[in-house]
Formats: structure tokens, C-alpha cells, sequence
């Protein structure tokens, strides 16, 4: 292997440590290591703010932001390196690439990791209390490890413009309540709604009802002009909070159908259908949890309908071979088209999320849906006649042999 090709190979290695997304044990250790990592040094600014805190620690504080310093740094450095791995940098060249690459929120926030230590050594006199507040900003790279708080930020920026009209709504709320009350309360009140902006805080504190208590209305009219802005408020200001909340459960179903749509179209029987024939099929998906050791299917039972492994792993225990499914596999296809039993036993080795479609279910679609029918019967027919015309089971010999081959050929983690 030649010098260059050396350099690749642990280019790519790199990669698929802490930007490849893979199920390396690596790259899990090393997004823990980062994770904790970020959480320690939350914790460390907080505890530097205690005085007594920071003259018994202070040193060892100091030393773990320069090992903070020297681990993030690395980090950027690598991620910056590593990046003309994705395609659509290395198709724009490899500094223009990376320079587009560095200017993505995450990698920003990757160098707002590190620039409380660079700052002080280039500005000796700045202010504690500014890096400390930086360093703070540590926590956001929580974000590149939790698909939650992703999947957050996406519903945010999707919902942008309906979260836009309601901050506009608000604030002329809390404005315009805060002129009444002014023009109300000033007589009797001079001292706290004297100025239109005093009537903007009494409005604002008590729209988000919070109502700290250091104003409030004593004239009736004044009152009654409160009573007002609180229901207001309420109402006001739990928009957002619905619009972003529904939101966040589209963007979950939004990526579970996407997961779930790529695992029925998988099955054989579904691979010549549309995505809205392929939506249909996911419509009468019924979910299931099984626990360890649980039995899923026992063989010579009747067959009840298809199974699809979301997560987990099941193990088909065969009379010469045991063969073991993961996450995207299913059995049972045969099931849904003929009236037959179980070829075999299977039972789960994980904690398992099933995805069903039952006999019944796939048959009453099949009897509303004429068009969706005529499209699978097409497919069914060519495999009824064919590898499954003298199946007497849920499985055919030439799919067990075929899991089972792939099964050996399989490489083995070290």
C-alpha cells in the first residue's frame, strides 16, 4: 500500500469514527467520550462561578480546559480534515468544499467550542464572565449527537413562518395593552404606568403570566382592562407552544413512514408498487413488542400474516442452522396470499419493535383498494406460480437457504 493510499484508508477510517454515522463500537465510545465530555465542562463553569469553589478547584479547573481545549480542537481539526469524505464537498474541491463545510451551524458551533482559551491568550485582559458565558455554548453541540433536539430545530425552522406571524401577534398584543393600561392607570399611578413603556412590562408579565406583582391595576376599568390581557394571554401564548409541538410530531411520523416505507418496499410482493401503493401498505401496519426469549411464530401453527423487523434481532431456528434477522428483515410474505402454516419457529434474541400486517387486514384491502389489488396480484401470480407453487409453509425452502447463505457469507465483528 503506497504512502497516499495509507492516508486515505485512515482518512476514511477517521470518517467513520466521528462523521460516518455507523454502528462501529468506535465511533459509539467516541460520541460518549464527547458527550460527557461537553456535560463535564457545563458543569465545570458552573462550579467556577462559586467562589470557594473556584479557590479550592481553580487549578485543576484550568487544567481541564486546556485538556478541553486540545480534545475539541482535535475534533474541529479532524471533522474539517475528514470532510471531502461526503461527496458534495469533495465535488466542490477541497478548500472551497471544506470552507463550505466550516460555515455549517454545527461546525460553527464545533469553533465556538474552542475560542474562550484562544481568546484569552490573544486578548490577555478579557473579561472572565464573557468566556465563561462562551464556554457555556459548549452545550450546543449536544445537538449534533441527539436526533431529538434535530428533529426540534427542523420542526422549528419548518413551522418559521406561522412561529413568525404569532411573535408578531404577541408583541402587538403586549404593546398595545401596554398603551390602554398607560392611558388607564396613569392618573392614579403615575410612578409605575407613567410612560407607555412602564404599561409594556405590566403587559408583558402579565400576558406570559407570570405577574411578578411589582405592578398592578387599582382603578376598576384598569382591572377589568387586565382580566382581558390575561385571558388574552393565554391564549396568545400557547400558540406557539401548539404550533411547534405538532410540529415535532409530524416531523417523527414524517421520518417513521420514510423508515417504514423503505422496509415494506423491501418485501418482494411490494417491490413493484408506487410510493401511494406502498403508502397504503404501511396504513394497516400494526406494531408489536416482543421481550427476549419471547416466541414470535411457532412452526405448524397457521400463518396469520407478515412480519417486518423495526429493531431488534430474531433468531429462526431451523433443524441444521439457525439463522438470525435484523432490523429491515421479515417473514411470513407467503402468508398473506395463501392459507398456510408456520415452516418454522422464531423467537426473539432482543428487545424486538414487529411491524404486522395480518391476513385479514391485507385481504380487506385488497377487497377496497381494486386498483392496489390489480397491482399485486400481478406480482403474485408470477411468484405463486413460480418459487412458491408448492409452498405449504410461511417460508419456502429457497428463502430459507438463501437468509441462511447469507447468514454464513456474513462477516463477523471482531
Amino acid at each position: 500500500m503506497t504512502a497516499h493510499a495509507r492516508v486515505l484508508h485512515g482518512r476514511r477510517w477517521v470518517f467513520d469514527t466521528i462523521e460516518g454515522g455507523t454502528p462501529l463500537v468506535r465511533a459509539q465510545v467516541f460520541n460518549q467520550l464527547i458527550i460527557w465530555l461537553i456535560l463535564v465542562n457545563v458543569l465545570v463553569v458552573i462550579l467556577e462561578s462559586v467562589p470557594s469553589m473556584h479557590a479550592e478547584f481553580g487549578w485543576y479547573f484550568l487544567q481541564f480546559e486546556r485538556l478541553s481545549l486540545v480534545i475539541f480542537g482535535i475534533e474541529y481539526l479532524c471533522r474539517l480534515w475528514v470532510a471531502v469524505e461526503y461527496p458534495y464537498v469533495r465535488q466542490r474541491g477541497p478548500w472551497r468544499g471544506r470552507l463550505m463545510f466550516a460555515l455549517r451551524p454545527s461546525m460553527l458551533i464545533d469553533l465556538l467550542a474552542i475560542m474562550p482559551m484562544v481568546l484569552a491568550m490573544l486578548v490577555p485582559g478579557i473579561d472572565s464572565l464573557i468566556l465563561r458565558l462562551i464556554r457555556l455554548l459548549r452545550f450546543l453541540k449536544l445537538a449534533r449527537f441527539s436526533p431529538a433536539m434535530t428533529t426540534v430545530w427542523d420542526a422549528i425552522y419548518g413551522e418559521r413562518r406561522a412561529l413568525a406571524g404569532a411573535f408578531v401577534l404577541m408583541v402587538g398584543t403586549a404593546i398595545f395593552s401596554g398603551a390602554v393600561m398607560h392611558a388607564v392607570e396613569r392618573a392614579a399611578q403615575p410612578d409605575k404606568f407613567g410612560t407607555i413603556p412602564d404599561g409594556i412590562w405590566w403587559a408583558l408579565a402579565t400576558l406570559t403570566t407570570i405577574g411578578y406583582g411589582d405592578v398592578v391595576p387599582v382603578t376598576p376599568l384598569g382591572k377589568v382592562l387586565g382580566g382581558v390581557v390575561m385571558i388574552c394571554g393565554l391564549a396568545l401564548f400557547s400558540l406557539p407552544i401548539g404550533i411547534i409541538a405538532t410540529a415535532f410530531v409530524n416531523e417523527i411520523h414524517r421520518r417513521d413512514f420514510v423508515i417504514t416505507w423503505g422496509m415494506v418496499a423491501r418485501v418482494p410482493l411490494f417491490a413493484g408498487l408506487d410510493v401511494s401503493g406502498v403508502a397504503e401498505i404501511t396504513k394497516i401496519l400494526r406494531t408489536r413488542q416482543v421481550e427476549p426469549g419471547d416466541v414470535i411464530t411457532q412452526a405448524g401453527a397457521l400463518a396469520d400474516g407478515l412480519y417486518i423487523i423495526g429493531s431488534g434481532e430474531v433468531r429462526v431456528d431451523l433443524s441444521q442452522q439457525d439463522i438470525t434477522l435484523r432490523a429491515g428483515d421479515f417473514f411470513g410474505e407467503i402468508a398473506l396470499l395463501k392459507r398456510v402454516r408456520r415452516h418454522v419457529t422464531t423467537t426473539a434474541v432482543t428487545h424486538c419493535k414487529l411491524m404486522v400486517i395480518e391476513t385479514a387486514d391485507f385481504a380487506q384491502l385488497m377487497e377496497d383498494d381494486p386498483t392496489l389489488r390489480a397491482r399485486i396480484v400481478e406480482a403474485a401470480d408470477a411468484r405463486l406460480q413460480g418459487e412458491w407453487a408448492d409452498a405449504g409453509t410461511d417460508m419456502s425452502s429457497q428463502e430459507l437457504e438463501a437468509r441462511a447463505g447469507n447468514e454464513a457469507s456474513e462477516p463477523q465483528n471482531p
